[in-house]
C-alpha cells in the first residue's frame, strides 16, 4: 500500500504565497499520477493540479499562472508552488495519487486510489 504525507499550508495574506509538499512511500513503484485537490467549507472538492511520472500537467482554469506542480520520483515526492494566493484560495488541499497508465487524464483522475490527510491554507483579503 501507498500512504501519503501532506505539509505546507498556513496563514498567508493576498497576494502572497505558499509551497505545499506531498511524500509518498510504501509500495510507490506503481505509482503514475499525484496530485493536488482542494475542498473549501460547503463546497465540492475540486482538482487543484495533477502530475504524472512523466511529467505531463494538468491544471484548473483558475490556478493557471499562478500555481506550479512539479515532481521528483527519485524522492517520491510532488510540490505545488501557489503565488499570488486570492482568499477563494482558502480550503483544505489534499494529495493524491493512482497507479493507472493513460493517455487521457480522465482515466488517470478518476482512479485516484490513495489519499493523505489535508493541510488548511487560509489567504486572508
Amino acid at each position: 500500500q501507498v500512504q501519503l504525507v501532506g505539509s505546507g499550508g498556513g496563514l498567508v495574506q493576498a497576494g502572497g504565497s505558499l509551497r505545499l509538499s506531498c511524500a509518498a512511500s510504501g509500495t510507490i513503484f506503481s505509482i503514475n499520477a499525484m496530485g493536488w485537490y482542494r475542498q473549501a467549507p460547503g463546497k465540492q472538492r475540486e482538482l487543484v493540479a495533477a502530475i504524472t511520472s512523466g511529467g505531463s500537467t494538468n491544471y484548473a482554469d483558475s490556478v493557471k499562472g499562478r500555481f506550479t506542480i512539479s515532481r521528483d520520483n527519485a524522492k517520491n515526492t510532488v510540490w505545488l508552488q501557489m503565488n499570488s494566493l486570492k482568499p477563494e484560495d482558502t480550503a483544505d488541499y489534499y494529495c493524491a495519487a493512482g497507479r493507472v497508465r493513460s493517455t487521457r487524464w480522465h482515466d488517470l483522475l478518476s482512479h485516484m486510489d490513495y489519499w493523505g490527510k489535508g493541510t488548511l491554507v487560509t489567504v486572508s483579503s
